[in-house]
């Protein structure tokens, strides 16, 4: 029985946006899910709005306000939320439970982020400071899991660089994606070495964008129709007093495992699915943690075209963080849009033929070899 669906989805494309301000690009998503909705300004009940880097870049730690007040919502809760790649997920989790408990019926979600800020300054590597430091740290963590992974499996670089193209593949069919040309294998594994194994191609973009959904009760998702329910939404942090496995993250299969229990259903019973791929070894290793190939299977997975469009399950049919592009306080609402957009049978070449159910997974931050936070959330029509 359906406690709360999606109403309404709305989203800018990813990329560059030097004359845009956030508070533009979230405004923007938001006008767009109401308008799919069909839901006047008036009818939001309470508002989240997801971000990762404002306070840190323009000293404002609550643009929420400003982005619902710029589409006529005042008056109602708004939380901003902050929780790393998660923080768009995040938002859907608790706008999620504000439904499910009838503390509202109508709840709006934005997920919005500016990455590009040349203003800040630029470096002689040609990066702003900001890029240079999201460059240092996260590569290098996911370059070691890489590297024990091939030697504990046999991957190869090449099956790394599957991943890659096949989302780039899919990218070039999401006309808001940040890169849409076609890479070869051969490409991405002659780019620039970020951490090696990991080349520029095996590593995620920074991006502008925005992204929004409402979620409602079921009283008003009959009414408007076209809702996609949400069958689970989970949050869970890491495991860090025994950190045991240094290549896997704790928080994932128990994160999908959980979300599964609550939606009644199995790996076996997803359509489709987006994952959080900041790097070609994180969609290798969620695979396996979502349970869609068994463990040390993920990379063989990927290179023999199980997840690709027409393969076994479809995993980031939108191009993913590796080509879609990864503004963080959009990425979970993003990965959001593209399975409801699936279920709504409405994603043009890249549709999924038949999609009823369909599975979104995002997770940030490192910690103690684990992660700081995973959610993982489950839809079906």
């Amino acid at each position: 029985m359906a406690i709360a669906s999606v109403v309404g989805v709305g989203m800018i494309s990813f990329g560059k946006h030097p004359d845009r301000t956030l508070v533009d690009l979230g405004s923007e998503a938001a006008y767009l899910a109401l308008k799919d909705a069909g839901l006047s300004p008036k009818q939001v009940q309470i508002g989240f709005f997801a971000n990762g880097f404002a306070g840190r870049l323009f000293g404002d730690f609550t643009i929420g306000q400003n982005v619902f007040w710029n589409v006529g919502i005042n008056r109602i809760p708004v939380v901003n939320v902050e929780n790393a790649c998660t923080s768009g997920s995040t938002a859907l989790y608790l706008a999620y439970n504000a439904v499910a408990a009838g503390q509202v019926e109508v709840a709006m979600v934005v997920g919005a982020e500016k990455m590009y800020v040349p203003e800040l300054g630029l470096l002689n590597s040609g990066q702003t400071e900001l890029e240079t430091q999201l460059g240092r740290v996260a590569p290098a963590s996911f370059a070691l899991r890489a590297i024990r992974y091939m030697a504990e499996f046999g991957a190869t670089p090449e099956q790394l660089a599957r991943v890659s193209v096949k989302n780039r593949r899919h990218s070039g069919l999401n006309p808001l994606s940040q890169f849409r040309n076609p890479i070869t294998i051969e490409e991405v594994l002659k780019a620039p070495m970020i951490v090696d194994p990991l080349t520029r191609y095996m590593c995620c973009p920074n991006a502008d964008g925005a992204a929004a959904v409402i979620v409602a009760s079921p009283d008003i998702a009959r009414r408007l129709g076209r809702a996609v329910i949400i069958d689970a939404a989970v949050l869970v942090t890491g495991n860090y007093e025994n950190p045991q496995d240094q290549l896997r993250w704790e928080t994932d299969s128990r994160a999908c495992q959980t979300a599964y229990e609550k939606a009644g259903i199995g790996p076996e019973d997803l359509d489709v699915a987006e994952c959080h791929d900041a790097f070609t070894i994180c969609e290798i290793l969620h695979y396996e943690a979502m349970g869609l190939c068994p463990t040390g299977e993920g990379a063989r997975f990927a290179a023999e075209g199980e997840t690709e469009l027409g393969g076994r399950i479809p995993v980031n049919t939108s191009g993913g963080l590796l080509s879609r592009g990864h503004p963080v306080g959009a990425t979970g609402v993003a990965q959001i849009i593209e399975i409801v957009t699936q279920l709504r049978h409405e994603a043009g070449e890249r549709q999924v033929e038949g999609a009823k159910a369909g599975l979104a997974h995002c997770m940030g931050g490192d910690k103690e070899g684990d992660t700081k936070s995973c959610t993982v959330a489950i839809f079906s029509v």
